[in-house]
């Protein structure tokens, strides 16, 4: 800390700096201790001399101080008119009473007048409250409410992250934050700030608050962090480069689309789950599935790029294996160019680019739909029409179509796992070929199957663009899906705890992740057998009527795709049902794999947690070679230590568009913050429960009115609105709690309608487990 500064109260600190600062104001202060107040309230309201609105502003004694910030523990009371001054003042006080006994001289009361005319208000952290990592963060909120960031309020806000060891930001509000924080950080003697700020319409920088941030020891030097952040940047900038095998003049990369491995594996999964993943999916057997269901072949390109072990989806790639094997190339250079595009001007629809932009199969309503593509020419809509008509033709023939041949499969992988599992084979083998047999039998017809499925919905779905359904039969159609969700949800209460365990014990929060405890090793974990049993519920009741059976057969013949009625909708039920039982049996195959794995560590002294650093090229390794398995897994699991460890200190956003967006990128609208790196599993409940106690509550804002809750031993939180710098997000980062602030209202209904929840913050995931 620098010499001659000390972090004191809110009104002391702004008070010492209020003559150093430069690069922003500070509004006038007057400052008084609670006995002074009491002892002669008229001698304090003497010394005011402004004219307006004001603010009474908390200033306790382990208020803002270095050992905890208390961020928003304190009421703060915003355009106090002179007549209520009184009043405000001893709510103020009352608030420190109200939070346990206090000694009353060494509290204060900051009192400054209202700032006019402000613009945007906000918070910026100088560091990652999560990983110490060197980041400007800031979240600002337009308009003149100076509580919406601070408060949690739902509004117009938006987050920019900024790598400190980068260039000047483009945007001026930014550009004076960073020059403000630089300041800051050299008169304070302290890298780790979080710093409350407003413009005005002129511009100005208002600051209204510094204090220490209470950070964790970076999980990686400055120097380091910096080495691998350009290596990164480098890395991108290659990826951006046209490629003269890929269609398309460059890329886009993201967490969320195709194979989405942002849901699936998480933003920063564990080596062992990246490695695993990309062996099952990722480097060939996508490819090679895509290209058998009559796409174009891009067999030797990996769809899956990571950066330090955060993994993302290469778009450029995605979009050329959409596009049918008989599209010519200059028409497939145009479409992927147009697809690309479409993202970079909508980035937010990264995580639903088969619905928004790309055209990937025959549906319905694909005329109405070719009819935007108005810079292709109408040879060129033809062109594609037909190529998709061809493409998807092969696919949904009741007789000839692809998904019956990966039905089969799953077949074999669910028999050959019984051979493998009662063999003599040591469990290296074992491990092995479950996992060859996996991607043989499991992940390529899956591959499949959730091609035919997402087929299958597209067609459905552009049935009610056409009014031939509605969408409550559309519903009820798939309501009425015996796919193995429905079951499960069936069996929850049909089955007693041991044949609910015996048929779907296999399965865990987290299908790749060694750590995640399956349903047979910790039922009471999950609740299983505690389900009050029931006669399940009826299913919806699905028919088409004879005029819509007229009408689809109709349209079949109009857009000449190989069907009829009966064998459509066989062929939705067939590839939505299968698409659903191929995740559950690869997933079988792939659960007894990993705790084969956890078996075989144990006995060379490896904790599960230690495998989760493994690669599991030690496996391949160990089969093809007589190195020593141990000496492998040793070597490996140190060097997936040191790897996780910069992949957890390094911030991207779910969407680079560009080279730059590796140091500076604004946060998308839809991406909620995920504070601490902590993973909880817990019951969900709101503040209207009588107990939270081990609970992930719920509740709808970040409102420091809410920080009771922290007097509960709560395990996590979920807020619907809020920023990552938000009161309430301040206290989780400093009690190390899990938490998911600012949702957004959609997930927010889910999450909290959900009995049971795992928050997993490092890799910014939350699951419903029941």
């Amino acid at each position: 800390m620098r010499m001659g500064f000390v972090f004191r109260s809110k009104a002391e600190t702004l008070e010492a700096l209020s003559p150093r600062v430069k690069a922003a104001r500070i509004l006038p202060c007057l400052h008084f201790s609670v006995a002074e107040w009491r002892d002669s309230p008229a001698a304090v309201l003497g010394r005011l001399d402004w004219v307006g609105p004001l603010i009474v502003r908390s200033s306790a004694a382990g208020e803002d101080g270095a050992a905890s910030s208390q961020a928003g523990k304190y009421l703060s009371l915003l355009h106090v008119e002179a007549a209520d001054l009184a009043e405000a003042i001893d709510r103020v006080a009352a608030s420190y009473a109200a939070c346990g006994p206090r000694i009353d001289t060494a509290d204060r009361i900051l009192i400054q007048p209202m700032l006019a005319d402000v613009a945007a208000s906000g918070v910026a952290f100088t560091r990652d409250p999560s990983t110490g990592s060197p980041y400007l963060m800031v979240t600002m909120a337009e308009g003149s409410d100076t509580a919406l960031v601070t408060g949690g309020q739902s509004g117009e806000t938006w987050s920019h992250t900024h790598w400190l060891g980068g260039p000047e930001p483009v945007e001026p509000r930014l550009q004076a934050l960073l020059a403000l924080a630089r300041e800051l950080m050299v008169l304070c003697g302290q890298d780790a700030l979080d710093v409350e700020f407003a413009f005005t319409h002129d511009e100005t920088l208002w600051l209204f608050q510094v204090r220490p941030l209470a950070v964790p020891a970076p999980l990686v030097e400055d120097a380091a962090h910096s080495r691998h952040v350009n290596a990164i940047l480098a890395k991108v900038a290659t990826a951006m480069c046209p490629h003269p095998l890929l269609h398309g003049s460059r890329t886009v990369l993201g967490i969320m689309p195709d194979w989405n491995p942002a849901e699936i594996i998480g933003v920063r999964p564990s080596p062992l789950s990246l490695s695993l993943y990309r062996d099952l999916v990722t480097d060939s057997i996508w490819a090679y599935q895509r290209h058998n269901y009559g796409y174009r072949n891009l067999r030797s390109f990996p769809l899956l790029l990571h950066f330090h072990g955060l993994p993302y989806i290469d778009v450029r790639v995605s979009f050329n294996s959409f596009v049918p094997r008989d599209v010519a190339a200059p028409l497939a250079e145009k479409l992927v160019d147009y697809y690309i595009e479409r993202l970079l001007i909508q980035p937010a629809l990264h995580d639903k680019v088969e619905f928004e932009i790309v055209l990937s199969a025959y549906t319905f309503d694909l005329p109405e739909r070719l009819e935007a593509l108005s810079e292709f020419s109408t040879d060129e809509r033809t062109a594609l029409a037909a190529a998709l008509r061809g493409l998807t033709n092969g696919v949904i023939n009741r007789q000839t179509g692809l998904w019956q041949d990966d039905i089969a499969k799953l077949a074999v992988l669910e028999e050959r796992r019984g051979l493998i599992l009662d063999s003599q084979l040591p469990l290296a083998d074992k491990i092995y070929w479950l996992l060859e047999d996996c991607k043989r039998y499991g992940t390529l017809p899956f591959a499949g199957l959730a091609r035919a499925g997402f087929m299958a919905v597209q067609m459905l779905r552009s049935l009610v663009t056409t009014g031939v359904l509605s969408q409550e039969e559309l519903n009820a159609f798939m309501a009425g899906l015996v796919t193995v969700g429905s079951e499960l949800a069936h069996d929850t209460q049909a089955l007693d705890r041991d044949a609910f365990l015996d048929k779907y014990g296999h399965l865990r929060p987290g299908t790749y992740d060694i750590r995640s405890p399956r349903y047979d090793m910790a039922p009471d974990l999950y609740g299983i057998g505690q389900t009050r049993r029931e006669p399940p519920p009826p299913r919806p009741r699905f028919a088409l009527s004879l005029p819509q059976m007229r009408r689809i057969e109709a349209l079949l013949a109009e857009h000449g795709l190989d069907n009829d009625v009966v064998g459509l909708f066989d062929f939705f039920q067939a590839a939505i049902e299968g698409r659903e039982k191929a995740k559950f049996v690869f997933t079988h195959s792939l659960s007894d794999a990993l705790e084969l794995f956890a078996q075989l560590g144990e006995r060379l002294g490896f904790s599960r947690d230690d495998l989760a650093f493994a690669d599991v090229g030690v496996i391949h390794e160990a089969q093809a070679s007589s190195t020593a398995l141990a000496d492998l897994l040793e070597a490996s699991i140190a060097e997936g230590r040191e790897r996780h460890s910069i992949t957890r200190s390094i911030l991207l956003p779910p969407v680079i568009t560009a080279p730059g967006d590796v140091w500076s990128f604004r946060t998308l609208d839809t991406e909620p913050n995920f504070i601490t790196l902590g993973s909880v599993t817990a019951p969900v409940r709101t503040t209207e429960d009588a107990s939270l106690d081990g609970a992930i509550v719920c509740i709808p804002s970040a409102d420091p009115g809410f920080d009771w809750i922290f007097g509960r031993p709560i395990a996590g939180l979920v807020t619907a609105f809020g920023g990552a710098n938000s009161h309430m997000a301040i206290r989780a980062a400093e009690l190390g709690i899990p938490a998911v602030i600012g949702a957004g209202e959609a997930k927010y209904q889910r999450w909290a309608a959900a009995h049971m929840l795992h928050l997993d913050c490092a890799n910014r995931k939350v699951e419903v487990v029941r």
